[in-house]
C-alpha cells in the first residue's frame, strides 16, 4: 500500500499521530514517522536512517572538512529522489532537531548519543569522539559573527537537521516550514540574534495559502512566524503576525474591566483589569479534551494555587502558592452573565468561569503578552496589562510546555513588586529544577513546544542567576554562571563586588588554559592535531580577548586587535568593541571604518548603528548619518534618540540628500540650533524640516520627558507652520523646566511668534474691508484657523505659562494677545505687571547703573503710553491717577540721576500728565 506521504508531513507538524496511518500501510518509514512523532528517535541508529549519516571516506583529512562534506545527501541531484525518500529525510531532521530540544529544551535527558546515529568506518571511529563532534558542531552553528553556547548538549544534532533541511526537496511542501523551526532554535542557541535570510519567510507563503481551509495550520504558522520576527526584534511585523494568528484560529479575546477583589480584606468590589477569551469549537471536540492533562471547559477560572495546595494533574509543572497575608491568588471576580457591554461580542462570558481554552489558543495568548511587553514603555502599567494574559492561560493547565511558558511570564511579571518576589524567585527555581524529570511524556512537552518562545535551559538558569543577582544574592548567582561558564556575567559579578583584579585574573586564566573551562579543551585537544586545535573555539576565544579588552582599558587596541585576528575577521564583537574604542577617542575616520564591518556582520544591534551614525555626523558625512539613524528606527522605533538625531541629520541635509554646505565648525547636532539659523531658510529645503518635524514627533512618542527634544520639535515646528505643535512642545518644555531654569524656560521668542501668529489673522480678518465674495471666504478661513490657534495660545498662557513663571515680555506678549480679544482691562492689567517686573519698577533706591536707569526711562514712558491708549476703555478705572503715582515713585526713588539728560524727559512726562487733567 502507499504511503500518504502528506498526511505524515502534517503529523510531523502537529506532533499528533493518527491510527489510520499505521493501517493504510505497513512502510518503515511509515513506523519510523510515528516513533518520531510519539517522541522516539531510537530508529535513528538503525537503517535506513542510519544510512544517511554514513561517512564513507577513509582518511583522517575529512575531519578538517565541513560536516556538509562527510555526508552524501547533499550531493544529490535535485528530482532524483522519491517522495518517500525525500520523507525519509525530512523524518530524521525532524528526529535530529527534536533530539536536540529534549536534550536543551524540554527535557528529560536524551537516550541516544550521536556516535550512535553516524555510520562511521573503523578507521574514523578511532580518531573520532563525542568531544570532537561536539566542538566541531559548535564551531559551524556560529553564524552572523555571534557564536553558539559551548556547553550547548548534542549540537551535532542540530547542525544535522540543518544540513538535511537545506539539501533540495521537490516532493514535500513542508520543509519550509521545518527550515522556519531550525532558524528559531539556531537563533536562541546564539549569543545575539543575527538577521535571517530573507528566503526563510519568503518561502512559507504558498504554504499559509494552502492552509485556507484548516485554521489550526493556518494559526500554527503565522504564529511561528511572529514568534521568529519577535525573537530578532522586529516588534511590529511580529505583533501584525500573532493578530492573523489569533484570527485563523477565530480566537476570541477582548481586554475589559469587570468587577472584583484583589486582597482578602477588600470590601467592595473594584473594576478589575481581566481578558475575555473563547475557542472556537473544534469539529473533533478537541478543544474539551485535547490534550493530556487538560480539563473540562465547564470548569471556571479556578487556579490550582488558590487554595495553596499543588497542581491537581502531576503531568502538570508545580505552581507555586502566593501565600500572601494580603494579597489573594487569584483576582476573585464577581460572578455574573452580562459583565460586558451590550453588543461587545464576549459579553456572555463569566469572568468568574470562563471557559478552557484550546492549547494552541493559550500559545497565541502568551505571545500577546509578550508583544505587549515589547511595544510598550517599561513601567508597571505595562506589568498590569500583560498579567491578565498570563492570568487566563495560568487558569487552566492544558500542556506541560505551554503551562511552564505561563508560569516563566508570570515569573517575570512577578519580578518588581515586594510581595510576589519571593515567589517569582521560587517558581523560576521550580522550572529549572523540573526539567530533567519525566513526569510527563516527551510527546506532549514537544506538543507545542514551536508556537511558544520557551528559553532553553541554559537560558533559564542563566535568568535565575539575574534574578539573585537583583535581590542582592551575589554568590549564588556567580555560582550559576561559573557552572554554565558564562564568564562575561561572571566578571560582572565580580565587578558589583569591586574586585577587577579577579574578573582580569578569571579571562587571562581561559585564554592561557588554566581555567575549569580549559581543563576540556585540553582532554579533547590530545586526541587532535594542532592544526585542528587551531580552528576551535574561535569564536569563543575572540569573545574572551573582547571581554580582556574592556576590563583593561589600557590595552583595549590591542586586545580588541587580537580578537579580529584570531576570528579571521569575522566577530562581529571585536569590530563594535574597536568602533566604540575609536570613537571614544574622537578617532572618527577609523571608528566608522569599523562600526561598518560589525553591521555588515551582524545588522540586528541598533546600539552599533547608532554609533555609526553619531561617528558620521562629526565626520559631517550626512547622508552616511541618515542611513545609520534610519536603521536604529527600523530595528527599534521606540528609540527616541535616534528619532532626534535623524531629525538633526535632515536639518543639515540639503536637497535630493545632497551635502549642505557648512559655515561653523559645532560638531554637535541640534535641530534647534539649525533651524534657527540666519540662513537656514536659504540652506535647507522644506522638504527636510518636514521629515525632520515628522521624526521628532515619532521620537516624542517615546521620549515624552525630554525637553531638549521638546524644543527642537517646537523650533522645526515653527519652521514647517505647525504652530498648533509650536504650542504644544512649549507648554512641555514649561512644564518640565519650570521648577529649574524660572523664566528661562520660556522662549520668548517663539511665544512672540505665536502671539503675532494668532492676533495677525484676526486683525486682518477684523479691519478688511473687501467686498468681493471671494476676499469674505478667505477672511472667514483666516478667522477659523485664527481662532483656533488663539484658544491654543491662551490656554498656554492661563494653564501653564503664568501659574509657573513670569517676566516683562511674557506678560507683554499676553497683553497683545488680550488686545486682539477686546479684554482691554485685562490687557491693561498685564501691562501693569509686565512694568512691574521689569526694570522699571523694580529699581531701588541707590541704584547706580546709568544704562538700566535709561532703560527704565523708556519703560516708564511706555506704560503712560499705554494707560493712555487703554485708560479711557476701562469702566471706572483713574488711569491719569495711576500714571502720576508711576512716575512720581520712579522719579523719588532715582533722585541720584538728575543730573542725566534723561531726567528732563520725565519731568516732561509729569507736566504732561497733570496739564491733561
Amino acid at each position: 500500500m502507499s504511503v500518504d506521504v502528506q498526511a505524515i508531513e502534517k503529523a510531523l507538524i502537529t506532533g499528533k499521530w493518527s491510527e489510520e496511518l499505521t493501517t493504510a500501510s505497513d512502510a518503515p518509514i511509515v513506523k519510523f514517522a510515528q516513533n518520531v512523532v510519539n517522541g522516539d528517535f531510537s530508529d535513528l541508529r538503525t537503517s535506513p536512517s542510519r544510512d544517511l549519516f554514513a561517512v564513507t571516506e577513509t582518511s583522517g583529512a575529512v575531519l578538517d572538512r565541513p560536516l556538509a562534506a562527510w555526508f552524501k545527501f547533499s550531493e544529490v541531484t535535485p528530482g532524483t529522489l522519491t517522495a518517500e525518500e525525500e520523507l525519509l529525510r525530512l523524518t530524521c531532521a525532524v528526529a535530529c532537531l527534536h533530539a536536540f530540544l529534549q536534550a536543551n529544551w524540554t527535557g528529560p535527558d536524551l537516550n541516544i548519543k550521536p556516535l550512535d546515529v553516524l555510520a562511521l568506518t573503523p578507521e574514523l571511529s578511532q580518531l573520532v569522539n563525542e568531544n570532537f563532534l561536539h566542538q566541531k558542531a559548535v564551531a559551524e552553528l556560529a553564524y552572523g559573527g555571534e557564536p553558539a553556547y559551548h556547553l550547548a548538549k548534542v549540537p551535532i544534532f542540530l547542525q544535522l537537521a540543518r544540513l538535511l533541511l537545506d539539501a533540495p526537496f521537490q516532493h514535500l511542501r513542508s520543509v519550509p516550514w521545518w527550515r522556519l523551526r531550525t532558524w528559531r532554535i539556531h537563533e536562541q542557541v546564539l549569543d545575539e540574534p543575527v538577521a535571517v535570510p530573507a528566503d526563510v519567510m519568503a518561502s512559507l507563503a504558498p504554504l499559509l495559502d494552502s492552509f485556507a481551509a484548516e485554521p489550526d495550520m493556518a494559526g500554527r504558522l503565522l504564529l511561528e512566524q511572529g514568534l521568529l520576527e519577535h525573537y530578532v526584534g522586529h516588534d511590529k511585523s511580529a505583533a501584525d503576525y500573532f493578530v492573523r494568528a489569533a484570527r485563523a484560529t477565530q480566537l476570541e479575546y477582548e481586554l475589559t474591566g469587570a468587577p472584583g477583589k484583589r486582597t482578602k480584606y477588600q470590601q467592595n468590589d473594584i473594576t478589575q483589569l481581566i481578558l475575555l477569551a473563547e475557542s472556537r469549537k473544534r469539529d473533533d471536540g478537541s478543544d474539551a479534551n485535547a490534550e493530556p492533562g487538560g480539563e473540562d471547559e465547564t470548569k471556571g477560572d479556578s487556579m490550582p494555587e488558590a487554595t495553596g495546595s499543588p497542581s491537581p494533574n502531576p503531568a502538570m509543572p508545580e505552581t507555586l502558592p502566593l501565600n500572601d497575608d494580603t494579597l489573594l491568588e487569584q483576582t476573585a471576580f464577581t460572578s455574573s452573565s452580562t459583565v460586558g457591554t451590550p453588543g461587545y461580542r464576549l459579553s456572555h462570558i463569566d469572568p468568574a468561569a470562563q471557559p478552557a481554552l484550546h492549547p494552541l489558543d493559550q500559545c497565541i495568548l502568551l505571545a500577546l503578552c509578550l508583544n505587549v511587553k515589547n511595544l510598550s514603555p517599561a513601567h508597571g502599567l505595562t506589568a498590569e496589562q500583560m498579567a491578565p494574559y498570563v492570568a487566563r492561560v495560568i487558569s487552566h493547565p492544558r500542556n506541560w510546555s505551554v503551562h511552564t511558558m505561563a508560569l516563566l511570564l508570570r515569573s517575570r511579571l512577578e519580578a518588581n513588586r515586594t510581595r510576589t518576589v519571593e515567589r517569582s524567585t521560587l517558581q523560576l527555581q521550580a522550572l529549572v529544577d523540573q526539567m530533567p524529570t519525566a513526569d510527563s511524556t516527551l510527546a506532549e512537552r514537544l506538543l507545542y513546544v514551536h508556537q511558544i518562545l520557551l528559553p532553553s535551559k541554559w537560558e533559564m538558569e542563566k535568568e535565575l542567576a539575574m534574578r539573585f543577582l537583583s535581590i542582592g544574592v551575589v554568590r549564588s548567582a556567580m555560582e550559576i554562571f561559573e557552572r554554565l561558564e558564562m564568564w562575561e556575567e561572571v566578571v560582572k559579578c565580580w565587578q558589583s563586588m569591586e574586585r577587577s583584579d579577579k574578573a582580569i585574573a578569571i579571562v587571562r586564566d581561559l585564554l592561557e588554559g588554566r581555567k575549569a573551562e580549559a581543563d576540556t579543551v585540553i582532554a579533547r585537544g590530545k586526541a587532535l592535531s594542532d592544526s585542528r586545535k587551531q580552528v576551535l573555539d574561535t569564536a569563543r576565544e575572540a569573545k574572551l580577548w573582547c571581554l580582556l579588552g574592556d576590563l583593561e582599558p589600557e590595552h583595549a587596541l590591542e586586545h580588541y586587535t587580537r580578537a579580529w585576528e584570531i576570528s579571521k575577521e569575522s566577530s562581529g564583537r571585536a569590530m563594535r568593541s574597536l568602533g566604540g574604542y575609536y570613537f571614544a577617542r574622537g578617532n572618527y575616520a577609523d571608528a566608522i571604518t569599523c562600526l561598518r564591518r560589525a553591521v555588515a556582520i551582524n545588522p540586528l544591534l541598533s546600539r552599533s548603528w547608532f554609533i555609526l551614525g553619531c561617528a558620521c555626523v562629526r565626520q559631517e558625512d550626512w547622508e552616511g548619518a541618515k542611513d545609520a539613524f534610519v536603521r536604529c528606527v527600523t530595528i527599534d522605533d521606540e528609540d527616541g534618540e535616534s528619532w532626534n538625531n535623524l531629525a538633526s541629520v535632515y536639518l543639515r541635509m540639503g536637497e535630493a540628500g545632497k551635502v549642505a554646505s557648512e559655515d561653523d565648525d559645532n560638531e554637535t547636532v541640534n535641530a534647534a540650533e539649525e533651524a534657527r539659523s540666519e540662513d537656514a531658510e536659504k540652506r535647507i529645503p522644506f522638504s527636510n524640516k518636514l521629515l525632520a518635524f515628522r521624526a521628532l514627533k515619532q521620537g516624542l512618542k517615546y521620549s515624552y520627558e525630554n525637553w531638549r527634544m521638546w524644543t527642537n520639535y517646537m523650533i522645526v515646528a515653527m519652521e514647517v507652520g505647525e504652530l498648533s505643535e509650536a504650542c504644544r512642545a512649549l507648554s512641555r518644555v514649561v512644564e518640565e523646566r519650570a521648577a529649574k531654569d524660572g523664566a528661562a524656560c520660556v522662549d520668548e521668542d517663539v511665544l512672540d511668534k505665536l502671539v503675532d501668529a494668532a492676533t495677525r489673522g484676526a486683525g486682518e480678518n477684523g479691519s478688511g474691508g473687501g467686498d468681493g465674495n471671494t476676499e469674505l471666504a478667505a477672511g472667514a478661513s483666516r478667522a477659523s484657523v485664527t481662532t483656533g490657534l488663539e484658544r491654543i495660545v491662551t490656554d498656554l498662557f492661563e494653564r501653564t505659562i503664568l501659574p509657573r513663571v513670569s517676566s516683562p515680555r511674557i506678560f507683554r506678549a499676553r497683553a497683545r494677545l488680550l488686545t486682539t480679544q477686546g479684554r482691554y482691562e485685562d490687557a491693561l492689567n498685564a501691562y501693569l505687571n509686565a512694568y512691574r517686573t521689569g526694570p522699571a519698577g523694580t529699581m531701588e533706591k541707590g541704584e547706580t547703573d546709568v544704562h538700566k536707569w535709561r532703560e527704565a526711562v523708556g519703560e516708564v514712558e511706555e506704560i503712560v503710553d499705554v494707560l493712555r491708549n487703554f485708560g479711557p476703555r476701562v469702566e471706572s478705572f483713574n488711569w491719569k491717577l495711576q500714571a502720576r503715582s508711576i512716575v512720581r515713585t520712579f522719579m523719588g526713588r532715582t533722585k541720584d540721576f538728575e543730573d542725566e539728560p534723561e531726567w528732563s524727559r520725565l519731568t516732561t512726562l509729569q507736566e504732561e500728565i497733570r496739564k491733561e487733567d
